[in-house]
C-alpha cells in the first residue's frame, strides 16, 4: 500500500486563500509549498486522548503515534467538509461536534502545511480504518507526558499538543 503521489491538493497562502494546485508527491518532496490539512484531537469524557499509529507504508513519519485524525484537504473542498470526511474515513465517526482551536503553519524538512486544528469529546465507538491507520487507542495525559521527547510521537503531534492543545485545556 502507498499514498497516491499524483493526488492533487490545493496550494494556499498563510491565510488559506487558494493559489493553485500541487500533487501529493510534489507537496512532500521538500519544495515546502503550503497546502491545507485538518487535524482532530478526540478526547473521551475522562480526558483521555485518542491517538493513531501511522502505518509503516506512509511517506511521512511511518510507525509513529499521531493525532487521532489528520488529513489533506481535497481540491475544492471546504475545511469543515474535509474534517468530516477524514474523520469518517479514518475513525468511522460520523456524528461529532468539533471545536476549532487554531490554524498555524507547520514546516518539516519535507513539507509545509496550513494546519486547521480541532478538538471534540466523543465516547462512542471508534472503528479505525484498516487501510488508513495501523492502530489506535486512548492515552491518558500522564501517559502522553511520559512519552514526549522519546521518538514515540510525530514531531508535529508533539508540537501541536504542547503549544495548542494543552493551553486550550488550561494546562
Amino acid at each position: 500500500m502507498s499514498d497516491n503521489r499524483y493526488e492533487l491538493f490545493p496550494i494556499v497562502d498563510d491565510d488559506g486563500r487558494f493559489l493553485g494546485t500541487i500533487s501529493r508527491g510534489h507537496a512532500h518532496d521538500g519544495t515546502k509549498i503550503l497546502h491545507p490539512v485538518v487535524h482532530l484531537h478526540v478526547f473521551n469524557s475522562r480526558g483521555d486522548l485518542y491517538l493513531q499509529k501511522r502505518p509503516e507504508w506512509k511517506d511521512i513519519q511511518p510507525g509513529k503515534w499521531d493525532t487521532a485524525c489528520g488529513g489533506h484537504v481535497d481540491l475544492g473542498e471546504r475545511i469543515a467538509d474535509a474534517l468530516q470526511r477524514e474523520v469518517a474515513e479514518e475513525l468511522g465517526i460520523r456524528h461529532f461536534t468539533p471545536t476549532f482551536v487554531t490554524r498555524y503553519v507547520f514546516e518539516s524538512q519535507r513539507e509545509r502545511e496550513l494546519v486547521h486544528v480541532h478538538t471534540c469529546i466523543y465516547d462512542g465507538p471508534i472503528t479505525p480504518s484498516a487501510t488508513e491507520l495501523s492502530y489506535g487507542r486512548f492515552w491518558s495525559q500522564d501517559e502522553i507526558a511520559a512519552h514526549l521527547g522519546k521518538d514515540t510521537f510525530t514531531p508535529n503531534f508533539e508540537s501541536e499538543y504542547t503549544h495548542y492543545i494543552l493551553p486550550a485545556l488550561g494546562k
